[in-house]
């Protein structure tokens, strides 16, 4: 990695204001403490707000814009493959954001770099025939409950046939490789459930709410499911 990565790096672990250590950045980039403390040092120099000492740890204080991004090519190539993944097993609204998201970068790049992405890009197929259109719409509704804290209403079909009609508080989204499940708390049952979303018939979002905004009740949702051995794609049936 080069040294001005590196620094970049630095200034993206401390983002967040918590404080970092100098031993977890050795770590995460690879080198000594003694080269972080070195690369502290140049960044206060450059004038960047670290707060910190050694020992201790550092932290950027709040309120500090970090530069504008530069991509290597890898990391290019990444977020154009990931975008093709989102178009094929993610709603269209998310799927038609990611493309917009790859034309905005796009937009900005070198003629060199963008031809080289692009033919990249060409040798990575994302199918969409294993979770067409109308099986990931639901995810939507599900998308906009779990951001905003309201209860869904969904038809539900079971693995065996049975149909029923529940209220879901959406928690988190789970992709398994053929098929996305939906970990919620049903009020008809009064637990937690798994639930394959290419199973909804219909998601309506409900003006009724819940709270999972510093989402304890999806790790408390992923602790239960790692107690009772869900580490396989459940049958879906809840």
């Amino acid at each position: 990695m080069r040294p001005a990565d590196r620094l970049f790096q630095i200034i993206l672990m401390l983002r967040h204001g918590r404080i970092v250590t100098a031993r977890a950045l050795a770590e995460a980039l690879e080198v000594s403490e003694r080269t972080v403390y070195r690369d502290i040092a140049d960044l206060i120099r450059a004038g960047a707000p670290i707060d910190g000492e050694a020992g201790v740890g550092y932290r950027l204080r709040r309120g500090y814009q970090v530069p504008p991004l530069m991509f290597t090519a890898d990391e290019l190539a990444a977020l154009a493959i990931g975008a093709k993944l989102v178009r094929a097993w993610t709603d269209p609204a998310l799927g038609k954001a990611a493309d917009a998201a790859m034309a905005r970068i796009e937009a900005v790049l070198p003629r060199d770099l963008e031809e080289r992405i692009a033919a990249s890009s060409r040798r990575y197929l994302a199918p969409d025939c294993l979770q067409p259109e109308p099986l990931r719409e639901p995810m939507a509704a599900l998308r906009d409950g779990m951001e905003s804290g309201h209860k869904v209403r969904v038809a539900y079909r079971r693995g065996d046939g049975e149909r029923s009609e529940r209220i879901l508080w959406p928690l988190g989204l789970v992709f398994w490789g053929r098929c996305w499940t939906l970990g919620a708390w049903c009020e008809l049952r009064q637990t937690f459930r798994t639930f394959r979303v290419d199973r909804f018939a219909g998601v309506e979002l409900l003006d009724a709410r819940f709270d999972d905004r510093y989402g304890h009740l999806w790790a408390e949702y992923l602790s239960r499911s790692s107690e009772e051995g869900e580490n396989t794609p459940p049958p879906g049936v809840a």
